[in-house]
């Protein structure tokens, strides 16, 4: 039976450190810093053992939830007439193959998988993926969920969306572009934040990103993480395109 059941943990992991929070099942409040371990080329499962000894964690829910330059993520077209999961899981390990050299034998492939529709594909380190169960069986957490940083903050703010909105997470300097199209993710491009980073920017950011990708500039971009602070503020001109920051709460 699980712990604490009007809370439970997030283990955050990033190429620098590890972190462990505690997330609120109700209400707005912010994930709580419980601790931080960094990593300084020390094997992640000894970082994961620090952070989490000591902490009464047996017993709870536990999500893991991966900086996006430790995972891979890519656009798939689902080939025509397809009928199996077998035909999209392979259409997904040819994209795959296009875009990074190699195929997807070392990697652990979720998707949204949809045969009539373009969809997103995750690729997370099998090693990784491997090091994170076998802590949390050490430990004695319920792991629900093993996720890309993007794919957390989509699943917890897609549903606020506006209408025609494209989607940014920011991290670590790096932005995480969600570009949509009728209410469907249709690709994430990464990009490296300039410092001061600010509303001219991602105009002009935003505005590339759709040309070449094939779809109407937005109107607005709504964004999430650690913001430069201008962009943590409405766009101040009309010939900027409009931004809005969103809540961080879980």
């Amino acid at each position: 039976m699980l712990k604490h059941f009007t809370q439970s943990l997030r283990i955050d992991i990033t190429p620098q450190a590890v972190r462990l929070l505690r997330v609120r099942r109700f209400g707005q409040a912010a994930p709580e810093l419980l601790a931080e371990q960094a990593l300084d080329g020390a094997a992640l499962p000894a970082a994961l053992d620090a952070l989490l000894s000591g902490q009464g964690a047996g017993g709870m829910a536990a999500s893991v939830v991966l900086a996006d330059e430790l995972v891979r993520l890519w656009h798939v077209t689902p080939p025509v007439q397809a009928a199996r999961l077998a035909d999209l899981e392979a259409a997904a390990a040819l994209r795959f193959h296009t875009l990074y050299g190699e195929t997807p034998a070392a990697w652990h492939v979720s998707a949204d998988w949809n045969a009539s529709t373009p969809f997103m594909a995750a690729a997370i380190p099998r090693a990784l993926q491997a090091a994170v169960e076998a802590a949390a069986q050490r430990h004695g957490l319920t792991l629900t969920a093993v996720l890309p940083h993007f794919v957390a903050a989509w699943n917890r703010h897609a549903r606020t969306l506006k209408n025609g909105a494209w989607f940014g997470v920011a991290q670590g300097g790096v932005l995480a572009l969600g570009a949509c199209e009728d209410g469907q993710l249709r690709a994430v491009r990464h990009i490296a934040m300039p410092h001061g980073a600010e509303h001219y920017w991602l105009t002009q950011t935003v505005q590339r990103e759709a040309l070449l990708l094939g779809l109407a500039a937005p109107a607005l971009v709504q964004l999430s993480g650690e913001l430069p602070a201008a962009l943590a503020k409405p766009a101040g001109s009309d010939a900027h395109i409009a931004t809005a920051a969103l809540g961080e709460a879980a």
